[in-house]
């Protein structure tokens, strides 16, 4: 999210195998069930209900070009579902979860449809929960597709780059669609550095052998808390180029 309400995270695909990473042992060997996977499985839909409803917004809001129903529902779904699509493609392993499980579908098509229906109508109330919703989820997102390509036998830094695709792809296929310059290659606030440090958290953790658990926990508030208090403190990177 480069300002307000333009959204990154996209759909990461991530509590539909939430038993597979979230409750699993330290030896990796079984299954527990924690009441930690019911808060990921919520920030997860939420996060794909925000991200498709903040795409929604971004079309609708947008002054160069007068989207119809067709393209603000795509830019929508692409916001909240391209990041997790583009990982899974990358992985290759099966269909990408947001096919394999419909509920995904589902959301992103009620965060569209709310999304066009109530542009006009939205408070900064609620813009300040969907800031919150999204920033829960950039973090989550990033833990999530790291440690998906770790259960697929990827290395670190591959898992730590399909951490950051997964939380930020999504936003920046938007923004290619709509002909410019993904916002997170541009000077601004901390996003797709914020989701690097959640899964970069994620991964250190992970190899200094602490359980899943508490791995996913520190990488997911690492990134959530950077990306607040960017937005706090107006935290911004630079321009490389200085004239």
């Amino acid at each position: 999210m480069q300002h307000a309400l333009t959204f990154g995270p996209s759909y990461e695909g991530t509590c539909a195998a939430a038993s597979r990473y979230n409750g699993r042992r330290s030896n990796g060997s079984k299954l527990v069930n924690l009441p930690i996977d019911k808060l990921f499985f919520l920030i997860d839909f939420l996060g794909v209900f925000v991200g498709a409803f903040g795409g929604a917004l971004a079309a609708v809001r947008d002054t160069r070009y007068k989207y119809d129903l067709v393209g603000v529902t795509g830019l929508a779904l692409v916001s909240a579902l391209g990041g997790g699509i583009t990982r899974d493609l990358i992985l290759q392993k099966g269909p990408p979860l947001a096919f394999a499980d419909v509920r995904y579908l589902i959301t992103a098509l009620a965060g569209a449809v709310i999304g066009m229906l109530f542009a006009q109508r939205i408070g900064k109330n609620t813009e300040r929960a969907i800031i919150f919703i999204d920033a829960a989820a950039l973090g989550l997102f990033a833990v999530a597709g790291s440690t998906r390509a770790l259960n697929n036998g990827m290395t670190i830094l591959a898992a730590f780059l399909l951490g950051v695709t997964t939380a930020v792809g999504g936003g920046c296929i938007r923004d290619v669609l709509s002909g410019r310059t993904p916002k997170i290659f541009e000077r601004g606030e901390l996003y797709a550095i914020a989701a690097a440090f959640g899964a970069a958290m994620f991964l250190l953790c992970d190899a200094l052998k602490l359980p899943r658990e508490a791995s996913t926990i520190v990488g997911s508030l690492c990134g959530f808390g950077l990306r607040l208090l960017a937005l706090r403190y107006h935290w911004e990177t630079r321009s490389i180029r200085t004239e």
